[in-house]
């Protein structure tokens, strides 16, 4: 199926009565929305690359593009291209000596990247028929930066 091109609205934290959950959220230009649960670490680094924010020491994220920029790798996009039993799959597009591989990655670690190489983000359009949600479907969620000043 083709690939749908989509942006990062934000990373936010899910709440309920027994659980606090970090997640991505990712829209298409139909403003289908696909949020994506994801880990505490990888929801601040996701965070702090929207926000362009410039830390004295680099993530590893900051360390993988940094590697890649020095050995003349360039990343081209993020393709989040499958989903399964509520996990999702996703490819880095790497491109050394003018050839075009494929690297196997969790879409959380592929978001950071993409952030930060400036690269597009693309969902394969049977992802977000079987996942994608309308904003008023969402859990109540706050963004991160507002949950962590709490």
């Amino acid at each position: 199926m083709p690939l749908v091109a989509c942006e990062v609205r934000g990373v936010f934290v899910a709440t309920n009565n027994t659980t606090t959950v970090p997640l991505v959220i990712l829209a298409d230009r139909d403003d289908r929305i696909l949020p994506i649960f994801i880990g505490i670490w990888e929801a601040v680094s996701i965070n702090s690359a929207k926000i362009k924010e410039v830390l004295p020491r680099p993530f590893t994220h900051d360390l993988f593009v940094d590697l890649c920029e020095k050995f003349s790798i360039t990343l081209r996009s993020l393709q989040i291209d499958s989903i399964d039993n509520g996990v999702y799959y996703a490819q880095l597009v790497l491109v050394s000596d003018r050839r075009e591989e494929f690297l196997d990655c969790r879409p959380s670690d592929g978001i950071a990247l993409a952030l930060r190489a400036d690269v597009p983000i693309f969902v394969d359009e049977c992802v977000l028929s079987a996942a994608g949600q309308k904003s008023s479907d969402l859990p109540d969620i706050v963004d991160l930066a507002t949950f962590l000043e709490k």
